[in-house]
């Protein structure tokens, strides 16, 4: 699955890595941030319908109202463990057993391109696509992940799951809290260097 979408701030459009499929669910309306507006915002059958669209590379049939609780009750939940592990807090209990019953559901299966036949659905069901988002959710907060889901250096309070390498990721992006950073780090060790001349 596709990770990442544009942002929208005062500065313009930029670039978000989530680092995770169910963080970026999340984004749809669960996680609030004030510096930012994320694209979608999940405030119909609809608008479920168009996110799942753009983000499954399989077709899934048209959400429902049912679906689009069900959905708002998993994107909730993410988005409150998403923020507690970033703060390094304990997960809630309640959250991680949204996730793990969502996750328990049959999920989108993978396919092989290539094939001459078609096997299983030709159109999922959105419980199939809710399913393969809480699973992306075990992996983002399960144990091979610990301390990697954060919250950005600067003073955005965007949440991302590190993917790093070295888990070294510090910002939301580098075009926006990393590039602000640098620019205040050479400014102020220009200010300390007229200083120091003027000494």
């Amino acid at each position: 699955m596709p990770v990442g979408q544009w942002f929208t701030d005062d500065s313009g459009r930029w670039w978000f890595d989530s680092g995770s499929f169910a963080l970026d669910f999340a984004y749809t309306g669960g996680i609030h941030v004030a510096v930012a507006v994320a694209p979608a915002r999940l405030n119909s059958p609809d608008d479920l319908t168009a996110w799942m669209r753009e983000r499954f590379p399989m077709p899934v049939a048209p959400a429902r109202s049912r679906d689009l609780f069900d959905a708002t009750s998993l994107r909730d939940a993410i988005a409150r463990l998403a923020l507690a592990a970033g703060r390094g807090e304990p997960l809630a209990t309640a959250d991680i057993d949204v996730v793990n019953l969502y996750a328990a559901t049959p999920d989108i299966p993978p396919t092989l391109d290539g094939g001459s036949r078609q096997a299983g659905r030709s159109v999922q069901t959105v419980g199939q696509a809710l399913s393969t988002i809480a699973r992306d959710a075990v992996d983002c907060f399960g144990e091979a992940n610990h301390g990697r889901v954060r919250i950005c250096a600067g003073d955005c309070g965007i949440v991302y799951l590190d993917t790093s390498r070295a888990a070294s990721r510090r910002w939301c992006s580098m075009q926006r809290c990393g590039n602000r950073a640098k620019v205040r780090a050479h400014r102020a060790r220009k200010s300390g260097k007229v200083a120091l001349s003027a000494a």
